[in-house]
């Protein structure tokens, strides 16, 4: 661990929970990064200390590169106590679910997203990249190179960003993916919408990866605006882009459960 929660924010956490949002990423915060990406369930521990501070805070959420459904299946949340009020941004805020409907809601695929399932196969084969895994979220497809060959993303990263372009996709590079998306959406887009929408007067927001920058920078931004501001870094050997805006640096996700713990035992 690297760094402590201000006190001044913690009292102001314990004092006010109803005015409290936590939000977190799924992938390297609340679970483990793995090989397969199906097979990326959250950590248990870091599971039921966010139950136990969804009973009490004002607000949980999950806000995720990952679509909602697929985040509700690993995570798990469906049915457990402290989660009846969980809400979920899926696919960097293309998708949103709240645990009072249940209702994931279908977004249309976009046809830019249709264009590139047509061609990336053929494309990655033309690129020596075959061989690696495809994950196909509806919205963006994910080109996984974990456990299978992880120094070609450095060589696919500058022609994929070219086919990107001339698709008019956006790119998100993460922890030995990159992914295609439609742009227009972003984890600071849905920070700000969940901020307002609760009228939150501390937000803390943890994350691991390049894609959470953006949620980073709206936390800065809500700062400015006298909303209290408390930004963790999950930390990895394989991303440090988030360790030097982070307030606190955690030892990945059973470092954060820990915390969370912790955090939940003010209580």
């Amino acid at each position: 661990m690297i760094g402590r929660m201000p006190s001044s924010f913690r009292a102001a956490v314990v004092a006010d929970p109803a005015g409290t949002l936590l939000a977190l990423d799924f992938d390297g915060t609340l679970a483990h990064i793995v090989d397969d990406p199906t097979e990326a369930y959250a950590q248990e521990r870091g599971l039921a200390a966010l139950g136990r501070l969804g009973a009490v805070l004002g607000q949980i959420a999950i806000v995720t590169g990952r679509p909602v459904r697929q985040a509700l299946e690993l995570g798990g949340f469906v049915g457990r106590p402290g989660f009846e009020n969980l809400i979920i941004y899926g696919q960097y805020g293309a998708e949103r679910w709240h645990a009072d409907s249940g209702d994931v809601g279908d977004s249309d695929r976009p046809e830019a997203i249709v264009r590139l399932a047509e061609l990336l196969p053929t494309w990655l084969a033309e690129h020596g990249a075959d061989h690696v895994r495809l994950e196909d979220k509806g919205l963006a497809l994910a080109i996984h190179t974990r456990g299978i060959d992880p120094g070609l993303l450095e060589t696919l990263a500058p022609p994929l960003r070219e086919l990107a372009a001339e698709l008019g996709l956006a790119v998100e590079p993460g922890r030995q993916v990159i992914e295609l998306r439609a742009a227009g959406m972003d984890k600071g887009q849905a920070m700000r919408e969940l901020v307002a929408e609760t009228g939150a007067r501390q937000v803390i927001f943890a994350g691991d990866d390049l894609g959470d920058l953006p949620a980073f920078d709206a936390v800065d931004e809500l700062r400015s605006t006298g909303v209290a501001g408390l930004l963790i870094c999950s930390a990895s050997t394989e991303q440090d882009a988030l360790v030097a805006r982070a307030d606190l640096v955690l030892d990945g996700p059973d470092e954060v459960a820990t915390w969370l713990e912790n955090l939940a035992d003010e209580f």
